[in-house]
């Protein structure tokens, strides 16, 4: 599988993409993002491709959100 690189005009709207596809996951398998990590992470669920992805686009959230507060309390 190739690897397709996106680039954003802004964080936000990075952010924003990665919200979207997020929700596309929760739907699909009836489970939040943060719920099926914490599972992912424990062993509880299979290292499927569609899992692989969804932990990773997870984990650029959480890196990308922080970034944004961070970014953000620094301007405050």
């Amino acid at each position: 599988m190739r690897k397709q690189t996106i680039q954003y005009h802004s964080p936000v709207d990075a952010l924003v993409a990665l919200t979207r596809r997020l929700i596309r996951y929760e739907i699909r398998y009836g489970l939040e993002s943060e719920a099926f990590f914490d599972r992912y992470g424990h062993g509880q669920i299979a290292d499927e491709a569609d899992f692989v992805e969804w932990a990773n686009d997870y984990q650029h959230y959480l890196v990308l959100r922080n970034e944004i507060d961070q970014s953000l309390r620094h301007a405050a």
